[in-house]
Parts: C-alpha cells; structure tokens; sequence
C-alpha cells in the first residue's frame, strides 16, 4: 500500500552533503552545551514567578462550556464519519481510514499539539463516548470506580504506542481492512473499560494518542497556572511535564520507532532481508524491540552516570531527564514525516468526501488535487528536515542542563551533563544518517 512507503526521503531529497549537515549539527551541540555552561548556572524555569495570562476574552470562550463541547462534538463527528468509512466502506487504498490512521491521527497530531496544546484530550472521541457511559451509568467520568494504579504510570501507554508502531511497522496485512478494524475496535475497547473503571485519570495515562498528544503539547506556548490560561515560554511548558513511571518508555518507543521507520526503508536494510531464508516479520520485529530497546538504554546509562544528592536514588534519574526526549522527538517527526504528512494529508482529506468509494463529494474536497510544493523544492525540504533534527537536539540540551541544575548537586553540574551531550550526539549522527541513507 502507497501509504506504508512513508515521505520520509532519502539523499535524493537533500542537495546538501551529509557530512556537513552531521558536522554542523554537531557543533551546534557542542556550542549550545558550551554556552549553557558558561551562561547558564541557575535554574530560569518554574521558579515561582506567575505567567502571563491570556486575554480575559480568549480564556472566556477557551474555558466555556459551548466551546469545550464544540470541540467534543467535532471530535466524535468526525470519529463517526471515518468509522462509517471503516465499517461500509470498501477494502481499497481509497478508504479515507488508512489516511486518516497513519497520516492525519499519527503525524498530524504533532503539529495540532505543538500549535494548541494536549489538542487530542480536547477532542477524544473515547472521553466523549466514556462521559456518555458515565451519565447514563450515574457514575463520575473523572474518577470511575477505583483508584488509577500510581505505579504504572506511562507504562500502559507505552505499550499502545509501540502496538501502533507494531501494527504500523511490521504487521504485513496493515495495508488490509479488517486488521485495521480490529486494531481500532480493541483500541476502543480498552480504552472504555479502562475508563469505566479508573476514569479519565485511566485516560490520561494509557490512551497513546493522548498521552503522545498531551507531552508534545508540553511545547506549546499554552499552559495552565492555578486554573487560569496562560502564555508559557515552550521551554517552561517542558519543565513542567509530571515525572511518572513509564515516561522513559514512551520517549523511547516514540524516538526509536521514528528511526526504525527509516531505517527500515533504507537500500541496505531491504537489500540484507531479502537476502535471508527467515520470517522477515519476525526479523523486523526484533529490529523495532531493538531500536527502542538501545534508545531506552543509552539514555537511562547516561542520566545515571553521574553524581546525585544523597536523597537521590540513581534509578530514578533516567525519569527525570526523560521530558527531553519530547523535543527530540518532534524533531524526528519533522525531519521524517513532512513531506508524508503535507502530501499524503492533502490527499486523505481529498478521500474523506467519499467514504464508500462511490465517486462522492460529500465535504466538497473530492475535485481538489494535491499540492507538491514541499517535492518540487527539495533545497527547502532538506534544510527543514535537517533543521528540525538539529533545533530537536538543542532543545532538549537545553531542557537537560535546565534539569540538571536543578537537580544535581553543583559539582556535577557540568561534569554530569557529558555523558547526555554525547549520547544526544549519537542521536543527532543517526538521525541524519538514516535521513540521508533512506
């Protein structure tokens, strides 16, 4: 299927050499780490002074009761004209489903979070149908029926988003119907029974898309200061993200089933599968454990090399650091996806106006065609994708020497931030190698 050949280019896209963009994001690293060190040596972020808050207009209608179920009642509106589409539409790549599943849902919702906040949490069809179950059941959508288990944290959203990069990634009829029905359909039912029981809290910690939704949104300029809306410098934003277990795992899933991704569509990868008389499933699914498995490791080796307080245990660090991940993410998914989300989401949005494939236009996008502006400037396209990896990276040593400062004892301030700098520049050299290698 077209859709599952993801825009994530190779160095056909990029007219500028590998080993300068390598090199220059490398030194950008290097400088940004100097600099910090240097002019950097107190905590800035979520000291105690009070953020701006947004015009009182703005947060009137942003808190409102209409325009919260506005959002919902688009949300589940939508849900329901591409589940009709999943349910009554035909098994073909015409289905709007498989866009709206890879493209719009999984990518796009970097870009709505980055632009507006935890923007799924604010349109989840599952909290809708979960608010209904409780009203009708007489029961609190917030709370169900038992306390949400403190330890696991992140973990059960970990374990959906890499079923997602599963499914996405490896599962060889993903480019079928029913598999993708019932994917879907156990997405849905987990998460209803989670929240009947535990409530939104369940919500907020297991459901992927929301939890993928809600720390991308950590770098808005959106937050929430004692109830009131704010405006937050993004870095701030970051800072506050909640340290839970499970947190390492989901940065990792996200970051090494984005590299996986590339690296699964690269000349060498292709070339050494077909070459081996083994379950080329199987084989791919140790390659994405293994992915995940070496971002989770570098990163945990290297927030735990170093010195703590005494009140600290080492363990618990890896958890700490774990919020700069996020940038490092998005970087990944910019550099990765652009093109793919541009395109390939022009198109679906083209497909939504003819669910069945009968030749409808029902939203009146069906005579609409799709604009190539982003391959038709490749110049444009490769300083972007690089650029994204490179800010992802100073982002996130920014967030790690905001945390280490705040965290580690003064002389290890510096010294203890090393073993970070040159696991970030691990990331950065195999981001963009298996950017220019597709």
């Amino acid at each position: 299927m077209q859709f599952l050949a993801h825009g994530v280019g190779g160095a056909k896209d990029l007219p500028i050499p590998a080993e300068y963009a390598i090199a220059g994001a490398c030194a950008a690293l290097a400088v940004s780490f100097t600099v910090l060190a240097l002019a950097w040596r107190t905590p800035r972020y979520n000291t105690g002074e009070s953020a701006r808050r947004v015009p009182s207009w703005l947060a009137t209608t942003v808190d409102s009761v209409w325009f919260r179920g506005a959002l919902r009642i688009w949300g589940f509106a939508f849900f329901a004209w591409v589940a009709a589409a999943a349910i009554f539409g035909k098994d073909l790549d015409t289905n709007p489903i498989f866009g709206v599943f890879y493209v719009l849902l999984w990518v796009g919702l970097v870009p709505m979070s980055l632009a507006f906040g935890p923007f799924y949490r604010a349109i989840s069809p599952v909290r809708s149908i979960n608010w209904a179950l409780a009203k009708v059941a007489g029961t609190n959508p917030e709370h169900g029926l038992r306390d949400y288990p403190t330890r696991l944290g992140y973990w059960p959203a970990a374990v959906g988003l890499f079923a997602f990069a599963w499914f996405e990634l490896v599962y060889p009829f993903n480019a079928e119907l029913g598999p993708l029905r019932l994917w879907c359909s156990i997405y849905v039912a987990v998460m209803l029974v989670g929240g009947a029981v535990f409530g939104n809290r369940f919500l907020e910690h297991a459901d992927p898309f929301e939890v993928f939704s809600t720390l991308v949104g950590h770098l808005s300029v959106w937050g929430r200061e004692s109830g009131h809306l704010v405006f937050r410098n993004p870095l701030a934003n970051l800072d506050q993200v909640v340290v839970k277990p499970g947190l390492l795992a989901v940065g990792s899933v996200l970051l090494g089933s984005t590299a996986f991704d590339s690296f699964k569509g690269s000349n060498w990868w292709t070339r050494h599968i077909q070459s081996i008389d083994q379950d080329i499933n199987l084989i791919n699914l140790g390659a994405l454990l293994g992915f995940v498995a070496v971002v989770h490791l570098l990163f945990a080796a290297a927030t735990m090399l170093t010195g703590i307080h005494d009140d600290t245990r080492r363990t618990h660090l890896p958890e700490r650091f774990a919020h700069s991940l996020i940038p490092i993410v998005v970087g990944y998914f910019v550099a990765h996806y652009l093109s793919y989300l541009v395109e390939w989401g022009q198109l679906t949005v083209i497909r939504l106006s003819d669910p069945f494939s009968t030749g409808a236009n029902y939203l009146g996008t069906g005579d609409r065609a799709v604009n190539f502006w982003l391959t038709y400037h490749p110049t444009f396209l490769a300083m972007t994708k690089v650029g994204g990896v490179i800010v992802g990276h100073v982002v996130a040593v920014v967030a790690a020497h905001e945390r280490a400062i705040r965290l580690l004892p003064k002389r290890h301030q510096l010294t203890g931030q090393l073993s970070m700098l040159v696991v970030m520049v691990g990331f950065t050299i195999g981001g963009l190698a298996l950017l220019f290698g597709g």
